[in-house]
């Protein structure tokens, strides 16, 4: 199986990260069929690129700015029979092509992706649960440890099937689980196909200081709040929130009382913290999507929607493609 694979960029500052990105491909014991660099309405950042990345395709988002337009605008160019995306500020494993090509070989999966480790600029801080990795766009606990058709993909670690990726349409969000709106419309298509997770399909995903504070926790959490409530209206109620429902009633209350256990078992003052980190994340979130659910469509806009105009009663219906 021929695979392209689409790496997207929109700022100098991460230009380490970009190259050290495009070396992992480049390393792949499976190889990539081609590698497409992206970048996001920043002509420097594209110069570079093109004088200085050898073996790799450049090209421009030429939709707007954000990060599902440079998606499809990777996927524009790309001819391989599956496209997999990398962040590019990841680093992919060795065996990651290898672990994706092995997975496409069931003829009803219609993409496969993989976990998405941390690598903490200066170590994950003791108060900092790790079922809210999510917030640094990672693997959180909650999710499968084998290989197991999931609703949806993360968007630092997938890859579809070139046929599922035409038929479904493109990535209709710039920021904000546009992922997750894709392959619930992916599998509205498709009721037989698979979303395959596959753990071992691993990247490594830089997470600077920047993001290791309470504050940059809360503003993420809330801001994914509001992404839920614009996937919500996008994609049906019922499958928007599925997966948050179960992670909810079952992940966040045993991570609480994980950490309070930690406290009284080992004295581990940080185990309250994590509880604590939990709750507050929770009800963050919790708001976001209250405050995006009564502002739809300002906050889909921010989201990088251009479509009708969203409420919870008009606007396109759950299964309309743009």
């Amino acid at each position: 199986m021929k695979v392209s694979v689409v790496i997207c960029a929109h700022t100098e500052r991460r230009w380490d990260d970009l190259r050290n990105a495009v070396r992992s491909v480049q390393d792949q014991a499976h190889a990539a069929h081609e590698i497409i660099v992206v970048v996001d309405h920043n002509q420097d950042l594209l110069a570079r690129a093109r004088a200085h990345l050898r073996g790799v395709m450049v090209v421009e988002n030429h939709e707007p700015p954000g990060l599902g337009g440079a998606r499809n605008s990777g996927v524009e160019h790309a001819v391989g029979d599956a496209v997999a995306f990398l962040d590019d500020d990841a680093v992919a494993s060795r065996e990651w092509l290898a672990l994706f090509v092995e997975g496409y070989s069931d003829p009803h999966v219609m993409g496969v992706g993989g976990a998405i480790e941390p690598n903490w600029e200066r170590g994950r801080p003791a108060w900092f649960p790790e079922e809210f990795d999510w917030a640094v766009g990672c693997t959180y606990r909650g999710m499968p440890s084998r290989p197991q058709a999931v609703r949806n993909l993360l968007g630092a670690n997938m890859s579809y099937r070139r046929e599922a990726l035409e038929a479904a349409g493109r990535f209709r969000l710039g920021y904000g689980c546009d992922e997750t709106e894709f392959c619930i419309r992916l599998a509205r298509l498709w009721p037989r196909g698979k979303l395959l997770y596959v753990p071992e399909a691993k990247v490594l995903h830089r997470v600077p200081d920047a993001r290791s504070n309470l504050r940059h926790f809360v503003t993420r959490c809330y801001f994914e709040g509001g992404s839920k409530a614009v996937v919500s209206r996008l994609a049906g109620h019922g499958r928007g929130l599925a997966s948050e429902r179960a992670y909810a009633r079952s992940v966040l209350p045993a991570g609480v009382r994980a950490g309070v256990a930690d406290l009284v078992s080992h004295r581990d003052v940080a185990g309250l913290a994590r509880a604590g980190a939990i709750v507050l994340g929770l009800g963050a979130t919790a708001s976001g999507y209250l405050a995006g659910a009564l502002m739809l469509h300002e906050a889909a806009t921010r989201r990088g929607w251009n479509g009708d105009r969203l409420t919870w009663g008009r606007g396109p219906r759950p299964d309309s493609r743009s």
